[in-house]
């Protein structure tokens, strides 16, 4: 399916008390992501949770912050992550996709993390862009629906 025949995201019910999710960010691309971080605001807002922002070098390290962050006293209920990846002239965005992806799904696994994945992964930067707009078919938007939805389920089956 193509992002223009996606259903619009839209913000799910979260059973229980107002959800608190960290929003980790690889800005790169600041345009794109920024355009992903507001339709992730949008659905986030419109469920009635609370977020944080926090920003990172790029899309390599935003699984090893939510590692981090987990080891530190603040708590939250879900995740958020957001980076561009675009295609270069070398084999090292075949790398930094694989590597990148297969660690947010390592640590959303190892630790039970309720997670939204917006890591966009692109051949050019107009790809990025329309997947970040606010037209509605947002990837961060979808991201933070999957990251609700899963503490939703996480609430549900007595595991959150």
């Amino acid at each position: 399916m193509s992002t223009i025949d996606a259903p619009l995201p839209a913000a799910p019910a979260v059973p229980g008390p107002a959800p608190r999710l960290l929003v980790v960010r690889a800005p790169y691309y600041r345009e794109v992501v920024d355009g992903m971080t507001r339709g992730a605001q949008r659905i986030l807002s419109e469920a009635g949770a609370t977020h944080d922002i926090l920003d990172v070098a790029g899309a390599f390290e935003l699984a090893q912050a939510i590692r981090l962050v987990l080891r530190g006293s603040q708590r939250f209920d879900g995740f958020v992550a957001l980076g561009c990846i675009v295609r270069g002239e070398t084999d090292h965005y075949d790398h930094i996709c694989r590597e990148s992806m297969s660690g947010l799904m390592q640590v959303a696994l190892q630790y039970g993390l309720a997670m939204g994945t917006g890591l966009l992964t692109v051949h050019d930067i107009g790809q990025a862009v329309a997947r970040s707009g606010a037209d509605g078919h947002n990837k961060g938007a979808e991201a933070a629906s999957a990251a609700l939805r899963q503490i939703a389920v996480a609430r549900q089956m007595g595991a959150a």
